[in-house]
């Protein structure tokens, strides 16, 4: 029972955290996203909520990994874990609440590095934390794209 409570809680937060960045960002995606000038390699909006789910998932199974793992460094892991989702959610605020190309752009920089970070320091842990990890990387390298092209042609 110990093993699924460490998976499903840390899946739910993640779940949690992005249900409430897209409930901050709703009005923007409606008023203003749309006229924006963006990249022709923008994914259509659909794509985003069933993206986020799958990397929302595999996030939280990579923390409850995590915090099953005997690492010597689970706690600096689990805390690093936790910066990035604070950064993750925070990006939400900063580019749609907010309207904020460069603030977001700023975040998803540092989110970025932090994501990288964890990555890397976590496949001694957990190799399987580490693989999970990789979608959610690549996505937000996309994404640092994507906001830089906003940045700049806007």
């Amino acid at each position: 029972m110990k093993k699924a409570a460490s998976i499903f809680i840390p899946v739910f937060i993640c779940l949690l955290i992005g249900w409430l960045a897209s409930y901050f960002q709703a009005e923007s995606i409606r008023s203003w996203y749309p006229f924006l000038n963006k990249s022709a390699w923008t994914p259509p909006n659909a794509i985003f909520p069933v993206a986020w789910g799958i990397i929302y998932v595999c996030m939280g199974v990579s923390a409850g990994l995590v915090f099953l793992s005997d690492a010597k460094n689970r706690n600096f892991l689990l805390a690093l874990f936790a910066v990035q989702l604070f950064f993750n959610f925070i990006w939400s605020l900063l580019f749609f609440y907010y309207r904020s190309p460069l603030l977001g752009f700023a975040d998803i920089l540092l989110l970025d590095i932090l994501v990288s970070i964890y990555t890397v320091k976590s496949y001694k842990a957990s190799k399987t934390a580490a693989f999970l990890f990789i979608p959610y990387m690549a996505w937000i390298y996309f994404a640092s794209y994507l906001n830089g092209y906003i940045l700049i042609c806007n």
